[in-house]
């Protein structure tokens, strides 16, 4: 009886695993494959083509920072400039002339036998400056070095021809 018993679930057995290959389940492959061949063959769609760079010149470079608050001028007291007073159009610029006063702080003071010098952060590093030099935009020249600061005079045209003198003072900047 058992042997009759295994001999129908043998059979039973084949039935069902013969019956789970015999369809057919590609029909999604076969409609992908049979859509691939129907295209058509040898177009190929050319690569657009992208509007070449047009190079843009910045020219406002020399104008007020729009994050700089804007200089309240009063028209009826403005000091008027003297012709008398400009600069040397002949003098030989100095490397530190080059950058806006704003970038600098000074950091320390240094002293022998030559003078006094002040060093001067800014511009990429840090910089020696004695009585003489100029620095910054608007041919800031230094008048004197103390331990606590720089005392600089600059040329800044009035708006009519002349040229006004602007004293600024660079103070040493503490260690925070």
């Amino acid at each position: 009886m058992n042997r009759a018993l295994l001999g129908s679930g043998l059979v039973t057995l084949m039935l069902l695993l013969s019956a789970c290959g015999s369809g057919n389940n590609f029909e999604d492959i076969d409609a992908f494959m049979a859509q691939a061949k129907a295209q058509p063959k040898g177009k190929i769609e050319p690569i657009p083509r992208f509007a070449p760079y047009q190079a843009f010149a910045y020219e406002a470079a020399a104008l007020r920072s729009p994050f700089q608050p804007p200089v309240k001028i009063d028209l009826v007291n403005r000091p008027k400039g003297s012709r008398l007073i400009k600069p040397d159009p002949n003098r030989v610029k100095q490397f530190l002339e080059g950058f806006e006063m704003s970038q600098f702080e000074m950091v320390g003071t240094l002293g022998n036998e030559a003078g006094k010098f002040a060093l001067m952060r800014g511009a990429g590093g840090v910089h020696r400056v004695k009585v003489g030099d100029y620095l910054g935009r608007n041919d800031g020249k230094i008048i004197s070095i103390s331990d606590s600061q720089v005392d600089l005079v600059e040329l800044v045209p009035d708006g009519e021809g002349g040229w006004l003198e602007r004293p600024l003072t660079i103070i040493l900047k503490e260690r925070s």
